[in-house]
């Protein structure tokens, strides 16, 4: 039994790549931090991979676009295209096409069960994928889920291709977990939900990552996120942050 976990990603390239960081950062620095989660998040999901039945995969969209990984990812990170272009059922839209070619490619290539991860959570705690993969392990069917403190969430799992929990969802919005909660209640679907975490994805939340990196090391758990940490260094986002925390 193993679990197939795939980072939801594109090519972080300027002005395509965590947009909605600016105007906290440039578009170029915005595309460096967007390589340093991508670095963070495989990274730890190595290290889950060497304690648990955990394959690592980044999902990429568009096709071709699969040499801009290059550097970018942790050793024994496999790719696959998950730009939702095959058929998918009626109310299945947008981002949830992606999500849905994903997990179909995962189930596809033997796994036995399949989570999509974000690629806006560089400091995740590893307990939490270890315990995604527990749950999917155990017998019958179930989803699992790891809200995200803005409403979306970070991931989600699941033994078979549930379409449904996908479909007629609000993408992009504070209404994405409420949502899929209720898919999986119309579906009769258990649904398992892990501790909530935080994304990275707009000034406030990058804020965030900047305090919690000044802080104690491994708080809460946390993901040390040393590509993100030396980034943000770089940049003299941390560098500063530390200086007000001394003061």
């Amino acid at each position: 039994m193993s679990t197939g976990i795939a980072v939801m990603a594109k090519a972080p390239r300027a002005g395509e790549a965590k947009t909605r960081l600016r105007p906290a950062v440039s578009a170029a620095q915005a595309a460096g931090l967007g390589a340093a989660f991508l670095q963070d998040i495989t990274a730890n999901l190595r290290l889950a991979a060497g304690l648990a039945a955990i394959v690592p995969y980044v999902a990429f969209a568009p096709a071709g676009t699969e040499a801009l990984f290059d550097g970018l990812l942790a050793p024994g990170t496999r790719m696959l295209l998950a730009d939702g272009l095959p058929p998918a059922p009626a109310g299945v839209e947008r981002f949830g096409r992606c999500l849905l070619h994903a997990i179909n490619s995962l189930l596809a290539r033997g796994h036995t069960a399949a989570c999509v991860l974000n690629a806006d959570s560089p400091t995740l705690p590893t307990r939490l994928l270890l315990q995604a993969h527990a749950i999917l392990s155990e017998p019958g069917d179930r989803l699992v889920m790891g809200a995200a403190d803005d409403g979306g969430y970070y991931l989600l799992g699941m033994k078979q291709a549930h379409a449904h929990v996908l479909s007629h969802i609000d993408w992009s919005t504070a209404h994405v977990a409420e949502q899929t909660r209720q898919r999986a209640k119309q579906a009769n679907l258990q649904l398992v939900e892990l501790d909530p975490w935080y994304d990275v994805d707009d000034p406030d939340s990058l804020a965030r990552l900047v305090e919690h990196l000044s802080g104690l090391p491994n708080r809460q758990g946390a993901f040390p996120a040393p590509h993100s940490t030396a980034r943000l260094k770089d940049y003299g986002l941390l560098a500063e942050a530390l200086a007000g925390t001394a003061a």
